[in-house]
């Protein structure tokens, strides 16, 4: 969190394909003034501006029209110098064979490489962008985030703090697919009866009334369920005094498709009475 008397500047970066335009997305539904590839000469003249306005997120790109690795560092090193700025390097990295694999995805040609292969593209530009990878405030591994991963882990480090209320994420995942990105607590459903083995409910998912009763109907699920809400109430006032802008809660079940589902939907309507911002995310139902 900044202080309130300097103005905030991020510049974004990384190799193409690793996130960037979803970061810049992400910090302007921040409360950040979004500008995509300013040509780097530009850039001083734009924060002099800034000053006692939004917080800025400028997006540079290899394909900016004067991008070299020696420009972007000069005018990191002018800006990290001025009074009253607080200039942020948020590089985005990523795996060269994931990065090759949504080049494949989108038949999308490489910046660098428009007329051969993406693997030497981006070997050309992990190559370009080192010296300033190794300068970067904040680095994020996109490799095996979703979109929506890097947008909460992007609201984790750039909240501005404008809004006093602590923002609260539920998700519901599959053991057999791995723990989630970036969740805060987990809490394991496994133990609920399970509406898979019920022929007229497997279709359905957690969101149904009907498997939301049938699980509400298990004797153990009152006791769990108000012991856990009583916990997250207690709990999020606590983080709000610490200063986290933002929490999440990760529900799992065996599929990722009932029991957690409807823990996370009951759950999210309790929160929501309470006067909490609550947002949510089916991890599995995402996928399917």
């Amino acid at each position: 969190m900044i202080a309130s008397s300097e103005m905030n500047v991020v510049l974004v970066t990384g190799p193409s394909g690793a996130g960037r335009s979803t970061a810049i997305n992400a910090l302007e539904d921040l409360g950040y003034e979004p500008i995509d590839n300013l040509p780097i000469s530009l850039l001083s003249r734009v924060a002099d501006s800034a000053i006692m306005q939004k917080p800025l997120a400028i997006g540079i790109d290899i394909r900016n029209r004067d991008f070299s690795t020696h420009g972007v560092m000069d005018i990191l090193e002018e800006l990290s110098r001025r009074e009253g700025l607080n200039t942020e390097l948020l590089y985005l990295t990523c795996d060269a064979k994931v990065l090759q694999l949504r080049y494949s995805e989108t038949r999308r040609r490489h910046p660098l490489a428009p007329a051969e292969t993406p693997t030497i593209g981006i070997a050309r530009e992990f190559d370009l962008l080192s010296p300033i990878k190794s300068r970067a405030d904040i680095l994020i591994d996109t490799s095996d985030m979703s979109p929506h991963d890097l947008r909460n882990d992007i609201a984790k480090w750039f909240a501005t703090g404008k809004s006093q209320k602590l923002a609260v994420s539920l998700q519901s995942f599959s053991y057999k697919r791995g723990l989630p990105r970036s969740v805060d607590t987990l809490f394991d459903c496994r133990f609920l009866r399970n509406p898979y083995w019920e022929k007229g409910l497997r279709s359905h998912s957690g969101k149904s009334i009907f498997v939301k009763a049938y699980i509400q109907d298990d004797k153990r699920f009152e006791i769990f369920f108000a012991k856990t809400l009583d916990l997250i109430k207690y709990l999020l006032p606590a983080y709000v005094e610490e200063g986290k802008n933002h929490f999440s809660i990760g529900f799992g079940c065996t599929g990722g498709q009932h029991r957690s589902v409807a823990m996370v939907e009951i759950l999210s309507e309790a929160l929501v009475k309470e006067g909490w911002q609550v947002s949510v995310r089916h991890r599995e139902m995402e996928r399917n």
